[in-house]
């Protein structure tokens, strides 16, 4: 279900009046001009993770691109306020596919 993005107009005395409504998506650049940043966190409970920032484009397409990272490296993970969250401790890997599909990327902590 699609969110109507409104003005906060509650009531106009103008007879012609219409909301603006924003309809436009997130336009998701190519690979080769995204710059990822990928992080490795070991403060949850003690578990490693890799987060991956800084991916620029809609909600499906960060979706399908962690399915496809959880996938390859048989791990789990989630998809949070546009940061992908892989499980455990795969990030040479996850570097490798993400060179494979194009992506520009650079390692950041620990």
């Amino acid at each position: 279900m699609k969110k109507k993005n409104k003005k906060l107009t509650v009531y106009s005395t103008n007879p012609n009046f219409e909301y603006d409504e924003d309809n436009h998506e997130d336009i998701t650049l190519e690979p080769s001009d995204q710059l990822l940043e990928v992080w490795i966190d070991k403060h949850r409970a003690g578990k490693t993770a890799i987060i991956i920032k800084g991916y620029v484009g809609n909600l499906s397409d960060i979706k399908t691109l962690s399915k496809k990272l959880k996938t390859k490296c048989g791990v789990g993970g989630s998809v949070k306020n546009g940061e992908i969250i892989i499980q455990g401790n795969v990030r040479d890997k996850i570097m490798d596919i993400l060179k494979q599909d194009g992506y520009r990327y650079k390692r950041v902590g620990g």
